[in-house]
């Protein structure tokens, strides 16, 4: 038990003398990804390795032109590095806004302080939501108990008597209480665990599956079809006994680049890395901390938002708006007794706002009984004038269940929306423990204590945002069912509130959310259930909150959005976390995250459309022993008008398309005809050209011919055609027009067009290419096997 001399915690000069010394709680907080991993992802890839095996060999040729292709990749490398790097910045300083405090009791005083500088000895004091921010020792207990499932994976709570260590990292889940801080820094359980502490699995990414599942299909294929590639270019020369007389192992080895090159999707990933990155960016811009960037995307698969009331819908700010005698107790015995209620350093918000109205000093508290989630009251055994007296405060139809009256008149209030609590005189022996109903005990009502909450101004707007985006909102709060369909009504919610208390088992819950969206005495392992009923029916849920009642809920959803004002355990399991606490910036999430999806789709087309024609012709110039139809600066040239630079504007541009499951196979069924498509046309425009005209200008004219079925690729994935769009593909279309009439870039390029009968060939065969992807498009789209674009 704390004595007088501990109670006040340290002094100004023994937290001096101990941050003098060292011993303070400084820790590796976790943040973004390190310099290191950026670096190292960002270059050091496959198909950067296979990429670079070319460059080398190209240097080997001595023609540094041909080796233009890996300007991309060290474009890509930069342009992903610098992003990241700017993304890592701007998301590890909103993290710190983000970081927990913790309460400590030094000079008398009662101050929060970041956990870093929490020193040896402090004596913390401790609430429901607290996150135990170094080893420590239990100095006094009320109810005192811990949630130490991110580091056990025991869900229970496990309760601390007087002299029991608390382990760093685990959270306070009811209860209040003191402990005397054992260990910091190095020394402690924080300093080995807290990355452990506050990393989740990772959230489920569509994107980042179907991107990985493409990038391993593509490392299977891409060995067999480079080493046939390599065989074919040996064939193609003469075969090895010939391939070493004279120049013709250079013009070899400068095809099965060239193949190598077409084959490989530089950008894909990179772009799908900046698509998140920017979304980060942007969202932080607007105090939203993505605390993993995946996490933007499933906010645009989400159809099921569950909310909190308090703190999400409402302010959280409570006003005491006054009180109400309900019976015989005076008056001025019952508003001690709310002043004994305020004076705990580590009650509740209730507490807080008791504590400024009510004051005296005619009181000494025995016991104290916290408030409970589960019986919904906390009590108090207190000493005035000598004579010792018992109090509960808490909801009324747990307080007023035997008073029927007192209980009508509580609804009454509750109904205008008002937050409503019962304060009674019990007259038998207040319960021990925490977790012990009223059942039985008998009470006098004193007085109803009026809480006013506000609701936020954008709340209505932005349910209703929602609700045109097919998104159910299910509101799930532990206040009076009445108080909760009042603020509903107030936010155009149509239905009754249900009272949740009522619900004992888990099929009568889900008998519930199938009929109702509005409940009331919710608990928060009602909460957590609820989150994976919806989720068994298939459902992508996301859940809302700021109280440690809905911090496990929160960890279980697809989608875990937090508020900043929320507690240590609430944002450390959270996905997001609203900084300003303002709830309409999740609109904005869900347009970052549909534009996320939708963009990278759009240009996972593009990239695999190039791989498949890439490996289509290197194939089939394998087999019939062509010369290959391309060089590797033609390639180069087609790739970035056609793929690279239309695809980074295309990937940050602004698409409301609503998600549809199957990114994966839409983009397999597009990308793989259209490939087919435009390899066919290469093929068509090259064979009855390179033996009857220079290879150097058949391999020209086929160049044409690609790029016309490329353009036409991209013009249909930026349909519909905005203005800007337009001059998209008219800069990309002049550009390419330049750079064969520019003489200096035509010969860079090594394009060698005349007016005639080669050319017109060539743009003849890409434009029936075109219109076959036209005619794909029309077909796959009346099928059902792709969506418009937006």
């Amino acid at each position: 038990m704390l004595d007088a001399r501990t109670r006040e915690g340290l002094s100004a000069a023994q937290v001096a003398e101990r941050q003098a010394d060292g011993r303070v709680n400084l820790q590796r907080q976790p943040g973004s990804r390190s310099l290191g991993d950026i670096l190292r992802e960002n270059i050091f890839t496959l198909f950067n390795g296979i990429l670079t095996g070319c460059f080398i060999a190209v240097l080997l040729l001595g023609d540094l032109r041909d080796g233009f292709f890996y300007g991309v990749v060290v474009v890509n490398a930069l342009i992903g590095i610098v992003q990241e790097i700017r993304a890592k910045r701007v998301l590890d300083k909103a993290a710190l806004l983000a970081a927990p405090e913790s309460r400590v009791r030094r000079g008398g005083e009662v101050v929060a302080i970041p956990l870093q500088e929490v020193v040896l000895d402090d004596l913390l004091v401790l609430r429901p939501g607290d996150q135990i921010p170094a080893d420590a020792v239990v100095a006094e207990s009320t109810g005192l108990s811990l949630d130490e499932s991110l580091l056990t994976g025991e869900s229970d709570p496990v309760f601390k008597d007087e002299g029991e260590q608390l382990l760093s990292g685990s959270h306070v889940a009811t209860g209040t209480g003191y402990a005397v801080v054992t260990a910091v820094g190095a020394d402690s359980y924080a300093s080995k665990l807290t990355s452990e502490i506050r990393r989740h699995s990772l959230v489920h990414s569509e994107l980042r599956d179907a991107t990985n599942r493409i990038l391993v299909y593509l490392s299977w294929i891409l060995g067999p079809v480079i080493l046939v590639t390599l065989i074919g270019r040996v064939l193609a020369y003469g075969g090895f006994g010939e391939l070493f007389t004279d120049s013709r192992w250079r013009r070899a080895l400068l095809d099965a680049v060239a193949a190598v090159v077409g084959m490989i999707p530089e950008g894909l990933v990179l772009l799908t890395s900046l698509a998140f990155g920017v979304a980060a960016i942007q969202l932080a811009a607007r105090k939203v901390l993505v605390q993993e960037l995946a996490a933007v995307e499933v906010l645009a698969r989400v159809d099921v938002l569950c909310l909190d009331k308090t703190g999400t819908l409402t302010t959280g700010e409570l006003e005491l708006e006054g009180t109400e005698s309900i019976g015989d107790v005076p008056v001025e015995l019952a508003e001690t007794a709310l002043a004994a209620f305020g004076a705990d350093d580590t009650g509740n918000a209730t507490s807080g706002i008791l504590s400024t109205r009510f004051r005296s000093d005619r009181f000494r508290i025995e016991r104290r009984v916290p408030f409970s989630s589960a019986t919904k009251y906390s009590g108090l055994v207190m000493r005035v004038d000598g004579e010792e007296t018992s109090w509960v405060l808490g909801a009324p139809e747990r307080v007023l269940a035997d008073h029927a009256e007192a209980l009508r008149r509580a609804n009454a209030i509750a109904a205008t929306g008002r937050r409503t609590l019962a304060l009674a005189r019990t007259l038998d022996p207040l319960p021990r423990g925490t977790h012990v109903p009223l059942t039985g005990v008998r009470v006098a009502p004193a007085l109803l204590v009026v809480l006013g909450e506000t609701l936020r101004s954008e709340a209505p707007e932005t349910l209703g945002y929602f609700s045109e985006q097919a998104v159910r909102v299910v509101v799930m709060s532990g206040d009076n069912p009445v108080t909760v369909e009042a603020i509903a009504r107030a936010l155009n919610m149509e239905g009754e509130a249900i009272d949740a208390s009522t619900l004992g088992t888990d099929e009568e819950l889900a008998d519930a959310l199938g009929r109702a969206s509005i409940f009331g005495r919710v608990s928060p392992e009602q909460k957590r259930t609820a989150v994976g009923l919806l989720q068994r029916e298939g459902r992508t849920v996301a859940m809302t909150g700021d109280g440690v009642n809905d911090a496990m809920a929160i960890k279980d959803a697809n989608l875990g959005i937090a508020m900043g004002t929320a507690t240590a355990a609430t944002k450390a399991v959270s996905r997001l976390v609203l900084l300003d606490n303002r709830f309409d910036r999740l609109p904005d999430v869900l347009a970052s995250g549909r534009r996320v999806i939708a963009n990278v789709e759009r240009v996972s087309n593009i990239f695999l459309a190039k791989t498949v024609y890439g490996i289509l012709l290197a194939l089939v110039s394998a087999v019939v022993l062509w010369p290959f139809p391309f060089l590797p600066r033609q390639l180069t040239l087609v790739s970035t008008l056609a793929i690279g630079i239309p695809s980074f504007f295309l990937a940050l541009a602004p698409n409301k398309r609503i998600y549809t499951p199957g990114v994966l196979p839409r983009i397999l069924r597009y990308s793989i005809p259209t490939g087919v498509i435009a390899g066919l046309t290469a093929v068509v425009a090259y064979a009855p050209l390179h033996r009857a005209i220079p290879l150097h200008e058949a391999r020209s004219v086929t160049t044409v011919a690609l790029f016309c079925v490329s353009l036409w690729i991209l013009c249909v994935l930026t349909r519909p055609l905005t203005t800007w769009r337009w001059f998209l593909l008219g800069g990309v279309a002049a550009a390419f027009v330049l750079v064969c009439l520019i003489p200096a870039t035509a010969t860079f390029f090594e394009m060698h067009l005349s007016l005639d009968t080669a050319l017109a060939w060539g743009i003849a065969v890409g434009a029936v290419g075109s219109v076959g992807i036209e005619l794909f498009y029309r077909f796959a789209r009346r099928r059902g096997l792709v969506f418009d674009r937006e």
